[in-house]
């Protein structure tokens, strides 16, 4: 029941809709994998470029590290509006949980009305009609988002299609023609799809129709640079839950190499993922995600998006800190950074499902499995919720 919120002024994703922003979810509410800690890690020092720091005339350490990187509040959406007031959202299986929840939400009705659908209401099928409220009420309540944020809405794609290519692409059709319906344009609107190979294949196809695609559970290098060579929009890797995987494991080849070089694994696979996109041209939007804290976030600035907890957010904004007393507000991550960085040949390939396979090592292949297993209750959990409330009294 979450939806990511933003405030910094610069754009975000925005070459389409000028001077407007993008937040997404992390997922982390319902799926954050709990692993026991018995590893830890130095921070990751990634040269920069652009080493530049900050005028101490900031007002405040969020100020500060909004200069390198859009900074994207990870809040529920029912609170911190005042805080952070929303900008941008993410329709999700959680989002509908919570709203199916608290039914005095302004959304409840946005999901009544799906549910009073004339179009699913006649399907005989009972999977097929519930799949049909599902989507109205996706589609209902990010158009009612729509009107409420300046940025673009991302809506989640049945993680139950993770790898079927083609119903992948037959699901966004089916919700684009339903947000065409209520006029929300293709430009507002991003897709979140699996990082599996047949969602890397999905975006590539849809990306080539003009249709943003946001692609979810990166925990590999392979996964970043196949969905940045597909052309995705936006690319989301969670740092946490790699460093988290990497402390109770052993046995990734991509992690351990990490660590051999003094690197927290999850900021290192950023760090990477980023001078792969910027060096070699690719136009997608990299994304860190599952940030835990403000040392990590410092050692990312320069991604280009930071999805970051409201503690963190809120220790930022009220701290006024001067950079050489605790931190260098330094930028990590920059073009100029990434074009010196060395890839190896077989970093270089041009992805196929062969070598895709191959190169998803442990980490990446445990941790998409189990966020894969998170979406699906949530979304078998909606529509079990649904299906108890069909027909809407009322209506």
């Amino acid at each position: 029941m979450s939806l990511s919120l933003q405030s910094p002024p610069s754009s975000f994703l925005s070459s389409s809709i000028p001077k407007s922003t993008l937040g997404f979810t992390n997922g982390s509410s319902f799926s954050t994998l709990l692993l026991k800690s018995n590893r830890s890690f130095p921070v990751l020092r990634a040269s920069s470029g652009s080493s530049s720091s900050v005028d101490t005339g900031l007002s405040s350490e969020l100020d500060a590290v909004s200069t390198f990187s859009e900074i994207v509040p990870d809040t529920v959406i029912f609170d911190d509006f005042e805080k952070f007031p929303p900008t941008a959202a993410t329709v999700s299986s959680s989002l509908l949980l919570g709203i199916l929840s608290l039914p005095d939400t302004i959304f409840r009705n946005a999901v009544d009305m799906a549910l009073a659908d004339s179009t699913c209401s006649r399907l005989d099928n009972h999977e097929l009609r519930l799949s049909c409220f599902v989507n109205k009420a996706y589609v209902n309540v990010g158009g009612d988002l729509a009107k409420l944020v300046p940025g673009r809405v991302s809506t989640e794609v049945d993680a139950r299609l993770a790898y079927d290519t083609h119903g992948i692409i037959r699901r966004v059709h089916d919700l684009l023609k339903l947000y065409d319906d209520i006029n929300v344009p293709p430009e507002r609107l991003l897709f979140k799809i699996p990082s599996t190979w047949q969602g890397i294949e999905a975006s590539r196809l849809l990306e080539s129709e003009g249709i943003q695609t946001h692609m979810t559970f990166v925990y590999s290098f392979a996964q970043a640079a196949a969905a940045a060579q597909a052309g995705a929009s936006v690319i989301q890797i969670f740092v946490g839950r790699v460093r988290d995987w990497a402390r109770s494991h052993s046995g990734d080849p991509e992690i351990e190499a990490a660590i051999q070089r003094g690197e927290d694994p999850g900021l290192a696979l950023v760090t990477k993922a980023y001078n792969y996109i910027h060096k070699y041209g690719h136009k997608s939007k990299l994304m860190a995600a599952a940030v835990r804290n403000k040392q990590d976030l410092f050692s990312l600035l320069g991604v280009d998006y930071i999805i970051a907890p409201l503690k963190v957010l809120q220790s930022l904004k009220e701290s006024i800190t001067a950079p050489d007393e605790k931190y260098s507000y330094v930028r990590r991550l920059s073009p100029q950074s990434a074009a010196s960085y060395e890839f190896t040949a077989e970093e270089l390939t041009k992805w196929d499902q062969l070598s895709f396979a191959s190169a998803m090592g442990p980490a990446s292949v445990e941790l998409l499995a189990a966020g894969l297993d998170g979406y699906v209750n949530q979304a078998k959990r909606a529509e079990e919720l649904l299906d108890k409330i069909w027909p809407p009294p009322n209506v």
